[in-house]
Parts: C-alpha cells; sequence; structure tokens
C-alpha cells in the first residue's frame, strides 16, 4: 500500500498535485462528511481538523492493510482485491473532483497497478524460495526469508523515497518567491487604528490579528500554488462585457486599505473563528460595474483554485459602501498561501462561506435560482448576514481568578451595523454595562472590559451586545449551520479567597 500511495503521489506532481489519489479521496471525504461530523472535528481539532483526517485515513489504511496481508498468508486473493479496490476508489475520487479530469486519472492508475503488481511480487516471494525452488518456511532462518525480508525493506524505503520525490516535485511552484516579488502600496491607506482600541492588558486580543494567528477553516487539503504571474480571473455570465483579469490589471488599478473583521460560520458561541486585518485590493464592486451586471443577476458566483464554489449576494457587493474587495493583500504584506494568494474575495458583513473565496479564479454572475454553492448544496443558508454577537475572553472557562475586584473583558461584533453597548452580568443578577473600547469602524468587532466585585465561590459570567440598530444579542441558542450561532456566551469560573 505504501508503494501503491507514493507512486500515485509522484506521478500526481507531474500531472496536477490535486490528482494524488490520497489527497483526492480525502477531499472527496470532506465533500461527504455529514454536519454533525464536520463540527465534532472543528470543534474537537479546530484549525487541525485536515491534520487529524489525513492522520485518520492513513490510520485506516495501515490498519486494512495489516489484516489484508494477515488473510492472504495462504492466498493472495484477499491482498490483491484491497489493492485494486483501493485504486479503484482512487480513480472515482479523481474523476469526482471538480477541477480534475481524465488527464489526471494516470496517477490514480498507476497506484492501483503499482499496488497489484508489488504485492503480488512480494506474496510470491514470501512464499517461494526461488534458488530452491520450495516453499520458504518462516520458522527456519533461511535465504527465502532473508530475500523477502530486505526486499521488502528496499520497497518501503523506495516508497517514502518516491513520496518525498512526489512532494518536492508538487511544490516546484515557487510561491514564496512569487510573493516576496510584490510590493504593495494603497493608493488609499486604511486609518491607523486609534488609542484605545483594545484591552490587551485586561485579555482581549490585539485589535489586529497577526497574519500568523488569523484563524483559517476551508476545505483545502492540499494549499494552492499560484503565482502571481500565472493567476487570471474570468469575470463573466450576466455581463455586458467580459474581463479576464491579471495580476498585473489589479495592480495598475487604485489599491484600498480596509481594517476588516472576517467571522466563519462554524464559529460556535464564544468561538475563535473571528479576526481582523488591514485587507489591501481592489474595489470588487467598480469591477463588476466595469463589467456591467446585467438586470436579474442577484448572484456572484465565485470559484476557487481548488473547485469550491461560494455564492455572494450581488447587493450586498454593490451596495454603497460595502467595502467589498478583491484581496492582494493582508497587513502590509501579499496575501499568505494559506490565506488566499494571490486573490481572494473580502465582502464585510457576511460569513465567510457566502463571501470570501480564497484563490479565487472565476467570478460568474448569476441567479440564486440557477446556481447552488459548494455549501447551498449541503443544505447551508443561501444569504447568511453576521449576527450580533458578543464573547467572553477573560475570565477562560472553569478558571480560578482571585476574588474581589476583577476585570472581565472580551469582543463583540455587528458588521457594518456597528456595536453600540455591551452588557453582562453575574450569576443572573442585574446587567452591568460595559466599558467599550475606541470604535475603528462598523464593519471590525470591538472591545468591551468591566470592573465585577466577586466574592469567593464559584460564579457565571454572561454578555450580551446590542447593535446600533437597536437589536440586541439574542438569548436564544442556535447551532452554526446553516446561518451562524446565536445565545449568550456563557461562562463558569471559580473566584478562589
Amino acid at each position: 500500500m505504501a508503494a501503491a500511495l507514493a507512486s500515485g503521489h509522484l506521478v500526481a506532481a507531474l500531472v496536477d498535485p490535486f490528482a494524488s489519489p490520497f489527497l483526492a479521496v480525502g477531499n472527496t471525504a470532506i465533500d461527504l462528511t455529514p454536519h454533525p461530523v464536520k463540527d465534532f472535528a472543528i470543534r474537537t481539532f479546530g484549525e487541525d481538523d485536515k491534520t487529524a483526517l489525513l492522520a485518520g485515513m492513513a490510520f485506516v489504511i495501515t490498519a486494512t492493510a495489516a489484516v489484508a496481508g494477515l488473510l492472504s498468508r495462504r492466498s493472495p486473493l484477499p491482498g490483491t482485491v484491497l489493492a485494486a479496490g483501493l485504486g479503484a476508489v482512487g480513480v472515482a475520487a479523481v474523476l469526482a473532483r471538480p477541477t480534475l479530469g481524465v488527464t489526471a486519472v494516470p496517477a490514480p492508475v498507476t497506484s492501483l497497478v503499482v499496488g497489484v503488481v508489488v504485492f503480488r511480487w512480494l506474496h510470491r516471494l514470501s512464499s517461494v524460495d526461488s534458488r530452491r525452488g520450495r516453499p520458504v518456511d518462516w520458522r527456519v532462518p533461511g535465504l527465502g526469508r532473508r530475500r523477502f525480508l530486505i526486499t521488502s525493506t528496499a520497497v518501503a524505503a523506495a516508497a517514502g523515497a518516491g513520496a518525498v520525490v512526489g512532494q518536492l516535485v508538487g511544490g516546484r511552484v515557487d510561491v514564496e518567491a512569487s510573493r516576496r516579488a510584490i510590493r504593495l502600496t494603497p493608493d488609499v491607506a486604511a486609518p491607523p487604528i486609534p488609542a484605545g482600541a483594545d484591552f490587551t492588558g485586561d485579555g482581549t486580543p490585539p485589535f489586529i490579528t497577526p497574519n500568523a494567528d488569523f484563524y483559517r477553516v476551508d476545505t483545502a487539503l492540499s494549499v494552492p500554488r499560484l503565482r502571481a504571474q500565472d493567476w487570471r480571473l474570468r469575470v463573466h455570465g450576466m455581463v455586458d462585457r467580459e474581463l479576464v483579469l491579471t495580476y498585473d490589471d489589479l495592480l495598475s488599478r487604485p489599491l484600498v486599505e480596509r481594517t476588516i473583521s472576517l467571522c466563519c460560520v462554524s464559529n460556535e458561541v464564544g468561538g475563535p473563528y473571528i479576526s481582523t486585518a488591514d485587507f489591501i485590493g481592489v474595489s470588487l464592486s467598480d469591477v463588476l460595474a466595469e463589467a456591467g451586471v446585467r438586470p436579474g443577476a442577484d448572484q456572484l458566483a465565485t470559484r476557487s483554485a481548488d473547485g469550491w464554489t461560494c455564492g455572494t449576494p450581488v447587493e450586498d457587493i454593490m451596495a454603497p459602501g460595502s467595502n467589498a474587495l478583491l484581496a492582494l493583500g493582508m497587513n502590509g504584506e501579499p496575501l499568505p498561501a494559506e490565506h488566499g494568494f494571490p486573490v481572494r474575495m473580502v465582502v464585510p458583513g457576511l460569513y465567510g462561506f457566502v463571501s470570501a473565496t480564497k484563490w479565487l479564479v472565476d467570478a460568474e454572475l448569476t441567479t440564486f435560482a440557477d446556481f447552488d454553492a459548494y455549501w447551498v448544496e449541503r443544505d447551508w443558508a443561501q444569504r447568511a448576514p453576521i449576527k450580533t454577537m458578543s464573547r467572553v475572553d477573560r475570565p477562560k472557562p472553569f478558571e480560578q481568578v482571585p476574588a474581589g475586584r476583577f476585570v472581565a473583558a472580551g469582543v463583540a461584533w455587528a458588521q457594518h451595523r456597528g456595536v453600540d453597548r455591551v452588557e453582562v452580568r453575574v450569576d443572573g443578577g442585574p446587567w452591568q454595562v460595559a466599558t467599550l473600547g475606541t470604535e475603528v469602524n462598523a464593519d471590525t468587532w470591538r472591545m468591551w472590559r468591566v470592573e465585577l466585585d466577586l466574592p469567593a465561590g464559584s460564579h457565571t459570567l454572561e454578555a450580551r451586545a446590542t447593535d446600533r440598530t437597536g437589536r440586541a444579542q439574542t438569548p436564544d441558542r442556535a447551532e452554526p449551520i446553516p446561518d451562524g450561532a446565536s445565545g449568550w456566551h456563557t461562562i463558569v469560573f471559580t473566584a478562589r479567597p
């Protein structure tokens, strides 16, 4: 099995890295994963959910191969069936990928052939001493047993070397060199973050999230590797004129910098999947206006380089002051590869699954009636404005803090509407109005802090936010799917004497 997977990975490096049977099967598994399992993976493993999936696949394949090997002690049939069956699964997974076709089939076919041939060869070698022409007696050390052990070890080493070579060849696109060659200078810079925008000394995160700490939730097992000089974006569909834009085309346009918070719909109440950055890019509404949006087009369907699709309401993009961007940069540098380099979409006020396509390569003006995006096909919402929410960052759940005077702190967000007020209460008592950090803009989170007098003992702390429309955060609990979680964040902690 190691030889099969390594050979397929190596051939995929020459054809298309996404054609690797291991990755193709993993990506297909993500597509077929039921909502409860997906939510469990994100809650349990966070941003390491993909690593957990790959490790789980490796464990299952290894265990299955071991069982098949034990069942093949007398006959090669079980192992042959397993090798051929998994090879066929790889072929099916590659053909199911939206960005792959028949040209990618050689990779899983190679896995199938190598798996069957190598197993049959090793099985024959383990059964018959070719020099003596008689069955190998594994109870007695001898040439046949040594020959098999040496050969199988060599096969394992060759498989490992093949996988390494495949990984190196597949990563031959030097994305980092492409990033380093780019200098982004916005024509309109974002205003500097004012003093008092965060309360990091009291336990809130910094207002601007460093790129290395910015949350990442997507379906890509392998990050697409695109160079800026090779990137193209096709704008088509219900438009007056089709556009094909290069990276240099975007650089030649006015670059604006906007401070924007992004939030994932998978974020549970109190969850970590919200971050804020200074994004540099080109106005998306200007690009669509140049293409000419035809009457009736109410959805912008966008596609990632790995085939993932997204549907964004056109009215949200074209609304005055929407700040929707084709983003090229993040916190003063070109987008990191894992956050969408060369170009991604950023549309404030909407959860990421309907607004934040990374590795963007295609944009089609269409209608909600005519196109269902990746997650809509899985019964998520078509339109998903971000709900008014707040989170307690200090104290942490079940933390022990000193009794007496204590400062609780956290963040709140209500993109496009702005946060007007945050209130907290202890043990179901009266609500206390928190002090808000200096507002940066309505499309970003807002920090809060409040001083509490805590008697010794166990306590429950709740927080709620109210946006500028006067709508308070609902206490009614809702799961993240289909259109975002709701409810008050509640923390249980202890004040020690």
